[in-house]
């Protein structure tokens, strides 16, 4: 990809992350939100394994491959189903790329309100993701998702997916 396509699907991406801001799903009020189980430590280490990875280099700028520092072992984990029902479903949110600059799987939602390891499911096509949830608190209640985490789901960087979202993989 060139470095002006590249730069034209990065800034439509931040454009788009403005108006998933705008639009509600999930629930119905603020105080409606479902909450998170406390994570242990033992789930924080395990999930901060598979979702944290470095920022990409400052010239990473010309291929999404060069922005996503995520390695194959990290990939193939996050797209791991959980054997065990210990998730909870938090809600539905519009994602929308985030800062493809921040390496590692993450999506920031207002569905919680502390960091805590999740998993979201694109229905459309039942894959996937292991990520860190991350407190989203700025307005609206759209979702950003990190690049990596769009990539693994399948979604195009340009969409703007209905994702669901579950606490405590």
């Amino acid at each position: 990809m060139r470095i002006g396509t590249m730069a034209t699907v990065l800034g439509l991406g931040v454009m788009l992350a403005g108006c998933a801001q705008m639009t509600q799903t999930g629930a119905s009020a603020p105080d409606a939100k479902p909450e998170a189980t406390p994570a242990t430590a033992e789930q924080v280490s395990a999930a901060t394994a598979i979702t944290r990875a470095p920022a990409p280099r400052p010239a990473a700028r010309a291929t999404v491959a060069q922005l996503d520092t995520t390695t194959p072992e990290q990939r193939a984990a996050a797209a791991e189903v959980p054997a065990e029902a210990s998730e909870k479903k938090l809600g539905t949110t519009v994602g929308s790329l985030g800062n493809p600059t921040e390496g590692g799987l993450w999506m920031k939602t207002p569905l919680v309100k502390s960091r805590t390891p999740g998993r979201i499911v694109y229905p459309a096509n039942g894959k996937s993701a292991k990520v860190e949830l991350i407190p989203l608190t700025t307005g609206g209640s759209g979702s950003q998702v990190s690049l990596s985490a769009l990539q693994l789901l399948g979604v195009s960087l340009t969409d703007l997916p209905t994702l669901e979202v579950y606490s405590g993989s």
